[in-house]
């Protein structure tokens, strides 16, 4: 972890993530990665609100919706290419972010998660009703490819893969520079003590709404690509459980930092691949393996490992040595106490 958490480790989880389409074994294994990689940009963009400035927005997959709808009424209904469309996704998520984020974020802790549930069942509610607009229940299909670019077209799983995760890793690194800029340590101030940040000048309505609009911006690029990538849209993309898939996510790679969500969102998908041979006891299994990583890992894998690290730096610091006490200098011809005795 600490060899990751440097430039050479994320750029071995850079090579690793091009020679992926060498090493899979076939198609399948390179749409189960690249849908993996969809939802680990959102759960980065989870991460920035929650995590980071500690607001736990539970409407995420609500908004990830927003942005795959957005992408497939205009391309399917409007004909319009899916890059105008594309970008429109996470603009169209944002500045509904914006009027949700204007009420909600009035609300602390709890009561805030309660209102963003409710506003995550609402959205869910409109797309499956709103059939003049969404399709209703029936959904969205024939959602066009991504058009090629220049010489480079997408009509492949692993061309359809080298882009989602060219998407993945400029968010990863747009985020790295928010999250280690001025801007990122004002959102974990808040974090820490919204009272404390406020003494010290941090304007908090703005600031969290911006948390929350560039949180939303991710979910909605991410229901973008889904929309390019899987073809079909339905109300259930709206549900609060991929809201809570992503927060499981969070919470199995460690809550707060950079490498965490990255890795929840890649291992958790893989993990329950491999116990698909169990069919509908594998939660049998998958349950208790992640109440034991709440339990003996409550910061998650990456969390829990920087905290070790920490205590462990900090044991084999040096400890100072005590300074020599101090003489009082007298008048002339006065001996210091206790000189010359025996």
């Amino acid at each position: 972890m600490n060899f990751l958490s440097g430039r050479a480790g994320w750029l071995l989880l850079l090579a690793l993530g091009l020679a992926f389409p060498f090493l899979a074994k076939n198609d399948y294994h390179l749409t189960v990665m690249s849908t993996a990689y969809i939802f680990a940009i959102a759960t980065i963009g989870l991460n920035l609100i929650t995590g980071y400035t500690g607001q736990f927005n539970l409407a995420h997959s609500g908004f990830m919706a927003v942005g795959a709808y957005t992408v497939g009424i205009l391309t399917v209904d409007h004909q319009l290419p899916f890059w105008f469309a594309f970008p429109l996704s996470g603009v169209t998520a944002a500045v509904l972010g914006f009027f949700v984020g204007i009420v909600s974020l009035r609300l602390k802790g709890h009561y805030f998660s309660i209102f963003t549930l409710c506003v995550g069942y609402i959205m869910y509610l409109v797309i499956e009703k709103w059939e003049s607009l969404t399709h209703g229940t029936v959904g969205i299909i024939g959602i066009p490819a991504p058009g090629a670019i220049g010489p480079i077209a997408f009509d492949t799983p692993r061309a359809l893969y080298y882009l989602v995760f060219f998407f993945l890793v400029l968010g990863v690194f747009v985020m790295h520079r928010i999250a280690t800029s001025l801007l990122g340590r004002t959102f974990m101030a808040i974090r820490n003590g919204e009272a404390l940040a406020e003494a010290l000048g941090i304007p908090l309505m703005r600031n969290k709404l911006l948390a929350f609009m560039l949180s939303v911006f991710y979910a909605g690029l991410a229901g973008g690509l889904y929309a390019g990538f899987v073809r079909f849209l339905g109300p259930g993309l709206a549900g609060v459980d991929h809201t809570f898939d992503m927060t499981m996510y969070m919470l199995v790679g460690g809550l707060g930092t950079l490498l965490g969500p990255l890795l929840g969102a890649l291992s958790v998908p893989w993990l329950t691949q491999y116990l698909q041979f169990l069919q509908e006891y594998r939660f049998i299994v998958f349950g208790p393996i992640l109440v034991a990583l709440v339990i003996f890992l409550p910061h998650g894998i990456v969390g829990t490992w920087l905290g070790w690290r920490a205590r462990r730096a900090a044991a084999a610091a040096p400890t100072p040595a005590p300074a020599a006490p101090a003489t009082v200098p007298l008048p002339a011809g006065e001996a210091q106490p206790g000189a010359g005795r025996a």
